[in-house]
């Protein structure tokens, strides 16, 4: 694993520059024990590109990269790895060669749920460099674990925790995610034929591995999800969503102990507020309840002014995993949770 001396800065390269990588990098280049020294990138257009160019910070000199090898040679302490696919060969090669990984990749969330043959190669390539693999973020990870971690370190009965998200989808996401991915726009018969099983999966992952960490054994998870339709058009970006197509989904998933639910997550993600039915939605934010010996009601909001919107919230993603690094740096080799990594805490001075 690669450490850095006290004295040294953390060396750090970006991987993949979309939407939250390049907040990450911005994060990278203010940090005060932080070094960028590279930036892997997929699109020919970015290649050599200066990484200020890339995050909208002036010149750094460093210039993006699209081969793998070139990463390997800067031999950093870690990579921010952010890419919309995983590459299997790309994350145990880095590990393979002693570089740690501060992840937003949803498949590395939960060890136990990953497919087995990819864990223990990745385990393996772990334990071969030394080197440690976390992954993180905003939705799944700081509100469905570390948060939760810190309220039931209040309790000694766990009845029920519900998390509630709300999230008017536009100035988070680009066109093509609100469209081509997350189905906006479509009529209710053409989503429902959507392959939603990963999506459902990242939250199950990430629930199990809550309740792992503070001793509740989860036997099932079910999903359930919904849709709620425009009553009028409804502008994106570039395009505009009909009326009468979706506008809102909410997806719910529950994990059962004896036959109980025990943990909930609820998601409603929307373009407007004029649905049809009409939902119970709140500004961009999260609810917490916790119902047990130790009941909570926690309410989050982001208080972000609608013009900075766009360039603030992708930080929400981007930053946990930034202040991860010097945890992951210091953790034992192998893939960490949330429940097993050192505490993150950020570096604000």
């Amino acid at each position: 694993m690669t450490k850095p001396s006290e004295a040294r800065k953390l060396r750090i390269v970006q991987w993949a520059t979309g939407t939250v990588g390049a907040a990450a990098m911005r994060a990278v280049l203010t940090h005060p024990e932080m070094e960028l020294v590279g930036v892997k990138v997929y699109s020919p257009a970015k290649e050599g590109k200066d990484a200020g160019a890339l995050c909208g910070m002036p010149p750094t000199g460093i210039k993006a990269v699209r081969d793998l090898a070139s990463v390997l040679a800067l031999k950093p302490n870690c990579v921010l790895y952010m890419p919309e696919l995983t590459d299997y060969d790309d994350v145990c090669a880095l590990l393979e060669n002693g570089i740690n990984i501060s992840s937003t990749r949803a498949e590395f969330f939960h060890p136990g749920s990953m497919e087995p043959m990819i864990r223990a190669r990745i385990e393996a390539a772990c334990r071969n460099g030394g080197a440690t693999l976390h992954s993180s973020g905003s939705s799944p990870g700081f509100i469905t674990e570390a948060l939760p971690l810190v309220l039931l370190s209040l309790a000694r009965r766990l009845d029920l925790l519900t998390i509630d998200e709300f999230a008017n989808c536009i100035d988070g996401c680009s066109e093509e995610m609100l469209v081509g991915i997350m189905g906006f726009g479509e009529t209710p018969e053409a989503f429902a034929q959507r392959p939603f099983y990963e999506r459902d999966e990242v939250f199950n992952h990430s629930l199990r591995g809550l309740a792992e960490a503070v001793g509740i054994d989860i036997e099932r998870f079910e999903v359930s999800s919904e849709v709620a339709l425009a009553k009028r058009p409804v502008k994106l970006h570039e395009s505009t969503i009909p009326a009468g197509s979706v506008a809102g989904q909410r997806m719910v998933t529950t994990g059962y102990r004896g036959g109980t639910p025990v943990m909930r997550f609820r998601c409603n993600w929307f373009v407007t507020e004029e649905l049809d039915p009409a939902w119970d939605l709140r500004g961009d934010g999260w609810r917490v309840t916790v119902e047990g010996d130790t009941p909570l009601d926690i309410s989050i909001g982001f208080p972000i002014p609608h013009a900075d919107r766009q360039t603030t919230l992708p930080n929400l993603t981007a930053h946990r995993p930034v202040n991860a690094v010097s945890s992951i740096c210091a953790a034992p080799p192998g893939i960490m949770t949330t429940g097993s990594l050192p505490p993150v805490v950020a570096r604000l001075g």
